[in-house]
């Protein structure tokens, strides 16, 4: 396991967040019709405020597997989770109500939300076939040591949109919807799945 050690150290992380405290974040941007990050656009304001009402009912409507708390109950050593986003995300809208469901299974898990924009040194060093795609979740050990990543989004729907790339003539309003309609008949089955992989592999004992 390589160690991240000085990359997450206190000179490199800026302004955190637990999940409640982004859910604060992002309400308040919804009320001053801005979002978070120095680019402000109409579009990226009403992505934000669509993005609030879906992790409002996702944190109502989704229920994890039984394999994935198991899981999450067996880590019996400190880890935490680094989750890189921002508020007009809305990959990160569908996945981090996921996560902080997981995290609040254990104790042992600390769960801390950075802002992509604020830290760029962190999300250099986690890039997504040279781009800055978020979220992008870092488990990081106690000892610094890098324990497993996840993100930006499912591996399903990501090769949908590598394939999307590869067709710039495709309307991005189309690839749009087709995430959006990925998202609804997939209810989190997928993050959820791809989680329980990662946790498999590196449970810290």
């Amino acid at each position: 396991m390589k160690s991240v050690k000085n990359l997450f150290s206190s000179e490199n992380i800026r302004q955190t967040y637990t999940y409640l405290e982004y859910l604060a974040l992002m309400d308040r941007m919804v009320a001053e019709k801005r979002t978070t990050g120095p680019k402000q656009s109409p579009a990226l304001t009403e992505y934000t405020r669509l993005n609030q009402y879906r992790m409002r009912r996702l944190d109502k409507t989704v229920h994890l597997a039984q394999d994935l708390q198991q899981l999450a109950f067996q880590i019996e050593a400190s880890q935490t989770w680094y989750v890189l986003t921002e508020a007009w995300c809305g990959d990160a809208a569908q996945s981090l109500p996921v996560i902080a469901k997981v995290a609040q299974f254990n104790p042992h898990i600390t769960l801390t939300l950075l802002l992509r924009d604020e830290h760029p040194e962190i999300i250099d060093a986690y890039l997504t076939r040279g781009g800055k795609s978020i979220p992008k979740l870092i488990a990081v050990g106690a000892d610094g040591a890098e324990l497993f990543t996840w993100g930006p989004r499912p591996q399903a729907l990501q090769e949908i949109v590598w394939a999307y790339k590869e067709n710039p003539d495709r309307p991005y309003a189309e690839l749009q919807e087709e995430i959006q309609r990925w998202y609804n008949t997939d209810k989190t089955e997928s993050i959820q799945r791809e989680l329980i992989g990662r946790l498999q592999g590196n449970i810290v004992q």
